[in-house]
């Protein structure tokens, strides 16, 4: 049987499937593999599964030998990759792309929900019986998200989901992308903006670029400063988009609203004070974690492994050039 790595324990149901096609070694500690660990595993191997704290870069694929087709990711990101050392040493990259839409979109919303509405906050504020007055009008006061300006920062496909389900609260829609797209314009009544005035008049703004290095700290001291003091921040796209150092000084300083965090730029470590902060709800990177989703991911890179294993070329190629060789 074919010999596949997979650098941390993925759904049962797609371990099953993984065992009744290979040969299959797994990282036994609930951690990311330390770069030794991870040269070790992967050795020999036919195949592998990663995650994207995993960098694979040509050291890592020279430490796997001649034997790897294929290196899957279990994401639909994939900046953990060398494109260019896996294609000149003939190895295909995938990705799990689509599947993660809609649960990604949905966390992006309740962040925006929980901290307009300052659910975190008042939920800590019960547990710990500090509610001894009953209601007031002035208690808990948070932000109206209805019919307010949600600005997307990237109009791909989680972007656009999430365009849509603000349809449902009259929100306006006001993009940012290198691309317009008018036919969502017309399906939304979305409008195709610059930067500048995305971060201007964006009541909550939610970002959805990809990590690049054009798109590091794509957020920081000068975007924040343009923002209004009663906006929200969302990221629930990549860390290092924003500069989280930054970020804090803002939130501190009550420059904006609040920050709803599912991603951050040094994970798992947080910058220093973040989690003292209590205009900010942070999560640690659940986007995709719905037992349907994980499980999709799943299936699609393992799909991906059968299918370049069996000298078939995958779904989700991200170094289409590596096919042509």
């Amino acid at each position: 049987m074919k010999k596949v790595f997979i650098t941390r324990m993925l759904p049962q149901e797609n371990m099953e499937e993984l065992h009744r096609h290979f040969d299959v070694s797994v990282n036994p500690h609930d951690r990311p593999l330390t770069r030794d660990e991870l040269k070790n595993g992967i050795k020999d191997c036919d195949a592998a599964i990663t995650l994207l704290t995993d960098t694979i870069d040509g050291e890592i694929l020279d430490a796997a030998g001649h034997k790897l087709k294929i290196v899957a990711n279990y994401a639909v990101g994939y900046n953990n990759f060398d494109l260019k050392a896996a294609t000149m040493r003939g190895v295909i990259l995938t990705n799990t792309p689509g599947v993660l839409d809609d649960a990604t979109a949905d966390l992006s919303f309740a962040l925006l929900l929980a901290v307009a509405r300052r659910v975190v906050e008042a939920d800590l504020y019960l547990r710990n019986s500090k509610w001894k007055t009953g209601w007031a009008p002035t208690f808990f006061v948070g932000l109206d998200v209805t019919g307010k300006t949600l600005g997307i920062a990237g109009l791909g496909r989680i972007g656009k989901n999430l365009a849509r389900k603000a349809c449902g609260f009259d929100m306006r829609i006001l993009y940012s992308d290198m691309h317009r797209d008018e036919e969502f314009e017309r399906q939304t009544a979305a409008r195709h903006v610059s930067k500048e005035t995305l971060l201007k008049e964006s009541d909550f703004l939610s970002l959805h670029v990809p990590l690049l290095p054009e798109t590091r700290h794509y957020i920081g001291e000068t975007e924040l400063a343009l923002m209004k003091r009663t906006a929200v921040l969302i990221n629930a796209s990549r860390g290092p988009v924003v500069d989280e150092k930054a970020l804090v000084k803002a939130l501190k300083e009550r420059r904006i609203w609040g920050a709803g965090l599912d991603v951050f730029e040094n994970e798992p470590a947080l910058e220093p004070g973040l989690a003292e902060l209590d205009n900010v709800v942070i999560v640690p990177h659940i986007a995709s974690a719905t037992v349907v989703t994980r499980r999709a991911m799943g299936e699609i890179a393992i799909g991906n492994v059968i299918e370049v294993l069996n000298g078939r070329s995958p779904d989700t190629c991200v170094n289409p050039d590596v096919l042509q060789k």
